[in-house]
């Protein structure tokens, strides 16, 4: 096997580091919210390269490769710097590595069970590889303009909250006036 020299070995070690970091789940920005999950401060992390691609989303944004990557770490530090200003973190999408959002959620269970965890999935359905136990509040369903989001009664998204287990509650009419 032939050997590179150094600066070969500098470029190709370079090439893999960047092709692994575009296929990374990424955030692009976060934000303090209070309405997307009942009885919660939130803070809601905005995932990027959505792949569900909803019409009239009102997000397209996010349907792109952008921003930074998403790691433990970086959870860790934005838990940090918001500490008891928050009681949930809350993954906006993430459709297109599911167990990865997974494993962040049983991060922050271990690392900091002090705050709660919820998943907004563009899905109708969560993928069986993913352990729903290890999130406290998962929505689901692709945003249908006609049928509205989760405050309409006509919404076909739906919000569930953690009752025990693998056994969550319908709590979407909580959204409705």
């Amino acid at each position: 096997m032939p050997h590179l020299r150094n600066s070969e070995n500098q470029s190709y070690h370079t090439t893999y580091t960047n092709k692994i970091i575009e296929q990374m789940l990424k955030y692009v920005n976060t934000g303090v919210v209070f309405q997307e999950i009942p009885d919660e401060v939130t803070l809601a992390v905005n995932i990027a390269n959505c792949p569900c691609h909803c019409p009239g989303c009102h997000s397209k944004y996010l349907w792109e490769n952008i921003g930074k990557p998403l790691t433990p770490m970086v959870i860790d530090q934005m838990l940090k710097q918001y500490d008891s200003d928050i009681t949930c973190i809350a993954f906006m999408g993430g459709d297109s590595e599911p167990t990865y959002i997974n494993a962040l959620a049983r991060h922050i269970h271990r690392e900091h069970p002090q705050y709660r965890v919820a998943w907004y999935s563009g899905r109708q359905r969560i993928p069986s590889s993913v352990k729903k136990s290890d999130f406290d509040y998962i929505k689901v369903g692709p945003y249908i303009a006609h049928l509205g989001c989760l405050k309409e009664r006509t919404t076909n998204q739906r919000l569930y909250k953690k009752a025990s287990g693998d056994d969550f509650t319908d709590i979407t009419s909580r959204f409705w006036k």
